[in-house]
């Protein structure tokens, strides 16, 4: 500061402390439109216990929006259709039964990411998956419910009456498994908001862990609970008729895509070998089935050919374990992503770059859906090439317990994680949604470089 004294310029410092506010302020004003972000409680750590229950409830009622669960609910779906005419006390039943079948899934699978997790594993949200012989296990599931559908056996029930079955102990356990089965197929997708829940619940006591993962399992099995509750729903629904059948067999194909997708993600977890293990357990599994329809009425026959389809099982089973080893991955990347590790991190950002890491995995539905519909969008690519920005690609196809850590170090148990690392050292990322767009990811680029994506281009 200066002022004039005798005609003489005088100078002295001047000191004040600077308001965090009005740098806020002032740093908002300065950036352009797009980078004004209103901060919300979405990271694991930042939840509280409400929070992290509203988070979880909200994220069970949207994954029953995504495609890997839609084929199960819809077969529910046929099964109240099928009891639209019977009692309240049996559609209610039924609607109990899916309810207990999520509760008790999502329970088991819960536990064991905790109780694992407590031993010093590192396991997060669908590490089952992780598993090449769990992948090709589920695998076979869905091609024997495929072929269930399609009428080659049936299960509780008798080929003449479709549906029969629902109102016998045969359809209270067909109940119960669907829910169970639901979950199962749900663990490769994640919705919004259930990252941060799921993320909040590993880092907390047991007990206050699984209230935050029952409130998952509430809110996915509502909307067929709501159903089987609401019977002027159920009016609307067609009356049973050869239109049903036709429907059950259609919904046999996407359990065969399943099938097919599982298998692809074993190719990927241990390569020729994985693909082989799967086709294998394939046949063996329909080899059985078959044998133990065509010995059911066989007599003694039918306890040699049971003892044969158990040797059969077993056999397969061994062939799976010694052939679907997990392998180092050697995927070719694309000429503009690198392999992610902390270290390439924060030599990249000690460069002056901002860096954008994609942790994924081969099984995840959502990530394999946003790399699809965003990532590879040719508008991110320019945006990423402009603004001098490295894509770094995590991934947890198979177990990885730097990467574990990496997540769990942003309050996550799982992917997708998309991270936004600013070009200035030691600088904290941003953490996107976990449903991304390519205006979304552009805008974030923009934030990261400290720059408009429109004076990069110079125009």
């Amino acid at each position: 500061m200066t002022f004039s004294e005798g005609g003489a310029l005088r100078a002295f410092p001047l000191t004040a402390a600077v308001d965090p506010a009005l740098v806020g302020a002032t740093a908002a004003a300065a950036s352009p439109p797009s980078a004004v972000r209103i901060p919300l409680p979405v990271e694991g750590a930042d939840l509280t216990l409400w929070a992290a229950l509203l988070f979880a409830f909200a994220g069970g009622l949207i994954l029953n929006l995504m495609p890997c669960v839609l084929p199960v609910l819809f077969i529910k779906a046929l099964g109240f259709a099928q009891l639209a005419q019977a009692s309240r006390v049996q559609v209610r039943e039924q609607g109990l039964l899916f309810l207990a079948g999520v509760v008790v899934t999502f329970m088991a699978l819960a536990g064991m990411v905790i109780v694992l997790g407590a031993l010093g594993a590192s396991v997060g949200w669908g590490f089952q998956l992780q598993s090449p012989p769990l992948v090709i296990a589920l695998a076979v599931v869905m091609t024997l419910i495929g072929l269930n559908l399609l009428g080659a056996f049936e299960i509780g029930t008798s080929a003449a009456g479709v549906g029969h079955g629902l109102a016998t102990r045969g359809g209270r356990l067909g109940a119960f498994m669907t829910g169970a089965l639901a979950v199962v197929v749900a663990t490769p997708c994640t919705a919004p908001f259930m990252g941060a829940a799921i993320g909040y619940a590993v880092t907390q006591p047991p007990a206050l862990g699984l209230s935050v993962f029952l409130a998952l399992a509430l809110g996915f099995a509502l909307p067929v609970v709501a159903l089987s509750f609401a019977p002027g729903l159920l009016r609307l629904l067609p009356k049973p008729g050869r239109w049903m059948l036709i429907l059950k067999q259609a919904f046999a194909f996407p359990m065969f895509a399943t099938a097919i997708w599982l298998i692809w993600v074993a190719s990927v977890q241990a390569g020729p070998g994985g693909v082989l293990a799967a086709l294998v357990a394939v046949l063996a599994a329909g080899f059985v089935v078959w044998l133990v329809g065509v010995t059911r009425e066989a007599g003694r026959g039918r306890i040699v050919s049971s003892a044969f389809a158990v040797l059969i099982v077993f056999t397969a089973g061994w062939f799976v374990l010694q052939s679907a080893t997990p392998q180092v991955t050697t995927q070719a990347r694309a000429d503009d992503i690198q392999t992610w590790s902390p270290e390439r991190v924060a030599a990249l950002q000690a460069e002056g770059r901002p860096v954008f890491v994609n942790f994924t995995a081969a099984w995840c539905i959502t990530c394999l859906a946003n790399e699809r519909v965003a990532l590879s969008r040719q508008e991110v690519k320019d945006a990423f090439a402009e603004l001098n920005v490295v894509y770094l690609k995590a991934d947890w196809t198979n177990r990885d317990s730097q990467i574990a850590q990496a997540l769990a170090e942003q309050g996550r148990a799982g992917v997708p994680l998309y991270l936004f690392y600013p070009g200035t050292k030691s600088a904290q990322p941003e953490v996107l949604p976990q449903l991304l767009t390519p205006d979304m990811i552009v805008t974030a680029a923009q934030r990261a470089a400290g720059k408009d994506l429109k004076t990069a281009l110079g125009r």
